[in-house]
């Protein structure tokens, strides 16, 4: 597999379009990180790793309210083939601050409002809205 966060997004996204409760990813620290990310801004109800002899699988509970998704949309930033960069001042605004971008920086994986807070850039991973 060439990109593992993709693949991560696209699962979940599948789940989404056909209101699964719960989608299987394959675990590993990054995909942990932003999961927990996800939790933490309330995008999805839980995050739980299981192991299954391996690196382990997260499952992660989606969320919905008024039978619809909270998560309106998953799209990746930066590809392997295209690496995307942002400083602190410069960190993108996603759907005008409604949404969130996930950032990894030297300091660990954050959202863009964490990031500009602590004044660190890094490679944006994902949108999130």
């Amino acid at each position: 597999m060439t990109d593992p966060i993709a693949d991560m997004l696209t699962r979940i996204r599948n789940a989404l379009m056909v209101r699964k409760e719960t989608v299987e990813i394959p675990a590993s620290k990054m995909k942990s990180e932003i999961a927990r990310i996800l939790l933490e801004e309330g995008y999805v109800a839980g995050v739980e790793k299981t192991e299954d002899g391996y690196n382990g699988k997260l499952v992660l509970t989606l969320k919905y309210a008024d039978g619809r998704s909270v998560i309106g949309g998953l799209e990746r930033a930066s590809k392997p083939g295209l690496r995307m960069y942002s400083g602190a001042q410069e960190m993108p605004k996603v759907m005008g601050g409604f949404g969130i971008a996930i950032v990894s920086t030297n300091q660990g994986i954050m959202t863009d409002k964490q990031a500009k807070k602590l004044n660190v850039g890094g490679e944006v991973l994902c949108y999130v809205f």
